[in-house]
């Protein structure tokens, strides 16, 4: 080891909050990557003429691929060092971030998202072990805290960084604002981080990460198709039949395993599983919710990139605030209560959301939003630490992957079934509609439409104005903002219903406290790890 490294190893407990600040600097490109791009939807939409789903795809391809690899990801920094693992993930990242503002079909955007998974993948993993790995038990639920409301002020800075930037550049420098955050990572990471791993070096278990992301894709694929397929068609039932056919396997498959990726008996323990279902839940909802209402900003209220990503501050703003806070109402009440009432208060946030129609002002919209946010600050933080409180420190990679794991899957379903709800809804009722009126509509033009409301306001509405048929282009654009309106209705109850669950089996399995004999071990395995750097100081 050379000399720089071993005196980031001895200083190592000395720097923890400055290693949990380039840590967070890491979370921060993760996340504001999702938030920043979801206001750029709708310009994407329009400039590469993307459809429904081929948004839905752009969205998911990189949690997909994020998700997919997080459990590999986790267990190659727990055998080969999980500060190497975050230097390669931003290398990756960077490469993926500028690919992707190069892009100039959805499908090639596509494939350099899925790529920038990869990278992302490495990263979020790395950032939660160490923080785990760093910071003594008592102090541990202070660092988590803080790292999830850095997801919050990702979220406050995507949409209004997004919207400045499609305003005045183009939507590709949503991907090239990462680049900056990149460098500084990984020049901040040399001279603080410190090295860990599993002293065991577990194997790898490749055909386990094969099974997952294929199993994984087939259902996501199925789901997204299934508003242009049918719910019914025999391609749908194929591919989600063997998209879940090969996750089953995948659990019989790490069940037998002798070096398993997902060692599945951490499921045995309640607070874990039940901690993992919350984060699941929380982020199905938080993603398809959000997907939603960027679209409905900008489609129906009429607001540029730019205002929405104001108008979605407040959102980010409060689950900033209450994440860090969330770790002293715990001590009040403990990590039951606190969870459950914190996904009580997103369900009914996502309740009042169907009370949103084509005009409602954003006075009436901006106290739904700080609902749902914070009540996702009151879960995220004391649900991860739940789950990183229930596993033993050296798997503390593969336990923080399937903590993100838990969150990316929950995100791209989030995507992938309240988009299909909402494509499914709008669809039907705008083709009904627009097969009623009797024109001599292009059938491309007609599909289009059926598929996306951008293709509506920029595409049927402009032609008709053209030919002088202002009065039936306004009838047009009423009918597809009132079919919108009615699909993201459906689509926040979806969302509801997810997180109301997520009360239930909080209320029925997660301890208030954690178990003392998780506690002592932790505490003994943080002991043992530092002692040696607290010996040399």
């Amino acid at each position: 080891m050379s000399t720089l490294a071993q005196r980031v190893q001895a200083k190592s407990y000395d720097r923890r909050w400055a290693i949990l600040a380039v840590l967070c600097f890491g979370l921060l490109v993760i996340v504001l990557d999702n938030s920043i791009l979801n206001v750029a939807l709708p310009t994407i939409q329009k400039d590469l003429n993307a459809s429904s789903s081929d948004l839905q795809w752009i969205v998911d391809s990189y949690t997909l691929v994020f998700a997919g690899l997080l459990l590999t990801a986790g267990a190659l920094g727990d055998k080969f060092g999980r500060r190497g693992a975050l230097q390669v993930g931003f290398v990756l990242f960077g490469i993926g971030s500028v690919a992707s503002a190069m892009a100039s079909t959805s499908g090639q955007l596509i494939a350099t998202r899925a790529f920038m998974g990869i990278g992302g993948a490495l990263i979020m993993p790395a950032t939660l072990s160490i923080i785990t790995n760093v910071f003594p038990p008592e102090e541990r639920s202070k660092a988590i805290g803080v790292w999830a409301g850095t997801a919050g002020l990702g979220g406050a800075l995507g949409p209004l960084t997004g919207g400045f930037l499609v305003q005045h550049f183009y939507w590709g420098s949503v991907f090239l604002v990462n680049i900056p955050i990149v460098v500084i990572g990984l020049a901040a990471g040399v001279f603080l981080i410190p090295t860990s791993k599993d002293p065991s070096a577990p194997r790898l278990d490749p055909v386990g990460a094969v099974m997952s992301i294929v199993g994984l894709a087939l259902l996501l694929f199925a789901i997204i198709e299934a508003p242009d397929n049918g719910w019914g068609s025999s391609q749908t039932l194929l591919y989600g039949g063997l998209g879940i056919a090969l996750l089953i396997g995948f659990i019989v498959w790490e069940a037998k395993s002798d070096h398993p990726m997902l060692d599945v008996t951490f499921f045995k323990k309640a607070r874990f599983t039940a901690a993992a279902g919350a984060i699941t839940l929380v982020f199905f909802s938080m993603f398809g919710s959000l997907f939603l209402l960027t679209q409905y900003f900008q489609f129906v209220l009429g607001y540029s990139p730019l205002e929405t990503g104001v108008r979605m501050i407040p959102f980010a703003v409060a689950m900033m605030v209450v994440a860090p806070l969330s770790s002293k109402v715990v001590e009040r009440i403990g990590s039951k209560i606190t969870v459950a009432c914190g996904l009580g208060l997103v369900t009914i946030g996502l309740l009042t959301m169907v009370g949103l129609q084509v005009d409602t002002p954003y006075s009436n919209i901006f106290w739904r939003l700080m609902l749902m946010s914070a009540g996702m600050g009151l879960t995220m933080a004391p649900a991860t630490e739940s789950v990183m409180g229930s596993l033993p420190l050296f798997k503390a990679g593969v336990g923080s992957a399937v903590n993100d794991t838990t969150r990316q899957v929950g995100g791209a379903l989030g995507v992938a079934v309240i988009g299909s709800v909402l494509a499914t809804t709008y669809g039907n009722q705008v083709r009904d509609f627009l097969n009623g009126l009797g024109l001599p509509l292009p059938q491309p033009l007609v599909d289009a439409a059926h598929n996306s409301i951008g293709a509506v306001q920029n595409g049927i509405v402009p032609t008709l104005q053209e030919k002088g048929l202002t009065d039936v282009a306004a009838k047009i654009s009423a009918e597809a903002n009132s079919a919108f309106v009615s699909a993201v209705h459906w689509g926040v109850l979806t969302a509801a219903a997810a997180t109301f669950i997520g009360v239930v089996v909080v209320l029925l399995f997660l301890p208030a406290r954690p178990r003392v004999d998780d506690v002592a071990e932790q505490e003994e395995e943080f002991v043992g790890e530092h002692v040696a750097d607290l010996l040399t100081d």
